[in-house]
């Protein structure tokens, strides 16, 4: 089942596109609200680049776990930004969150509506364990669950978990641990060279955080935190993570926290507010269900359905980007549209900067732009499951 989506005149300045950067599960950003560290991001991010707040016409909210006062999100983050004439809806979408906030933005302005500030913010570390109370007169005790441990164990449809999901796609395909391997170190080689000449790459797009907090001092984070490279030799003596599978420690992605942002408006507009800079069309998207618990596979319907939206062929793409939790994801994406794995995420991708969960694809495409725009401009396509049995795709053009 897939569904896909032309834009009208959506687009964003690329001075309009950043990210923090991605702490680590546990690491510097751990008891920070994702809220919190949305406001830091945020805020800096629009003063440094020079956007007028008053522009701002409306804000999607993109998050997946619940922080205190998430009730509140949407209106609560717009006021703490000085936006307090402006609203806009909360989506949360698993690991799709970014592209769904994307798609409500570039709809909203193709109706005529204003500037649409996007932003989205996760913390897995220290998820909230959330009890379900029995009903009165039941002799059941309450429903416990933990949101983010949960979430990654279960599949309420399948029972599986999102580790299964790759480990059955490897399987069927015949991918070995080798070739799982090879596709880390890879990635880990591609990561790598993106951070030369002082990340000047990440720099263009990266905000640094500083957050003030009363019982933990002072928060700062300017770079990622706690990407791990992957060697041939250490890759090879990491065991896998469950009995008789391919996977290791290597080979799927580490949970972690972050935040990005971009403010989608039209052509005209971004001209404005972009003094003539670089612009990334949003172009297309599209959605993808596949066979239950078959999660990895996703990422081709996705593509194809953002490629048929938008009545271009996977060739005509100047640069492709993934989000890839599993190395299986990117070994079965490049078996299936004959893209070679070399040729996908050249700057890295969240198999070694992390996945946050809802900030995670959007972070992912404003690398993709910043690709584009040093090889001159083009077309560019992201792709990215979600949970379950789920992915979305997002293609974008970069012009001068």
């Amino acid at each position: 089942m897939t569904s896909g989506a032309a834009y009208r005149d959506a687009v964003i300045p690329l001075t309009a596109l950043w990210t923090s950067p991605f702490a680590r599960w546990g690491g510097a950003l751990s008891h920070v609200s994702s809220l919190d560290l949305a406001v830091a991001g945020t805020s800096r991010a629009l003063s440094e680049r020079g956007i007028d707040r008053d522009a701002v016409e409306g804000l999607v909210l993109g998050w997946t776990v619940p922080q205190p006062a998430i009730f509140y999100g949407a209106t609560t983050l717009a006021t703490r930004l000085g936006m307090s004439h402006v609203s806009g809806p909360m989506l949360h979408q698993a690991c799709a969150t970014s592209v769904a906030a994307l798609h409500q933005a570039a709809a909203a302005v193709g109706t005529g509506v204003g500037p649409q500030l996007i932003v989205t913010t996760d913390r897995t570390s220290n998820g909230p364990d959330l009890s379900w109370p029995a009903p009165v007169g039941s002799e059941e005790g309450p429903v416990r669950e933990n949101w983010v441990r949960s979430s990654f164990s279960q599949d309420p449809v399948t029972g599986q978990s999102m580790l299964a999901t790759a480990e059955a796609v490897a399987a069927e395909c015949g991918f070995t641990r080798d070739a799982l391997d090879a596709l880390a170190v890879l990635r880990s080689e591609q990561y790598t060279a993106a951070l030369s000449d002082d990340r000047t790459l990440q720099r263009d797009f990266m905000v640094g955080i500083e957050i003030e907090q009363e019982d933990f001092g002072t928060v700062r984070l300017l770079a990622d935190e706690g990407v791990r490279p992957v060697t041939t030799d250490s890759a090879g003596q990491l065991p896998a993570v469950r009995p008789g599978g391919v996977h290791t420690a290597a080979t799927q992605t580490h949970p972690a926290d972050g935040t990005a942002g971009a403010l989608v408006t039209t052509t005209p507009r971004a001209r404005e507010l972009a003094d003539r800079g670089p612009i990334v069309r949003l172009v297309a998207s599209g959605f993808a269900r596949v066979e239950p618990a078959r999660m990895p596979k996703a990422l081709v319907p996705a593509a194809q359905a953002a490629l048929h939206a938008a009545g271009m062929k996977i060739d005509t793409m100047d640069a492709i980007s993934t989000h890839n939790p599993f190395a299986v994801n990117d070994l079965y994406f490049a078996r299936e549209t004959g893209v070679a794995p070399d040729a996908m995420n050249v700057s890295g991708c969240s198999l070694l900067f992390g996945h946050p969960q809802g900030p995670t694809g959007l972070r992912t495409v404003t690398e993709l732009a910043h690709v584009l725009r040093a090889r001159g401009g083009g077309l560019g396509l992201f792709t990215g499951c979600a949970a379950g049995d789920t992915a979305a795709a997002l293609i974008i053009e970069v012009t001068d």
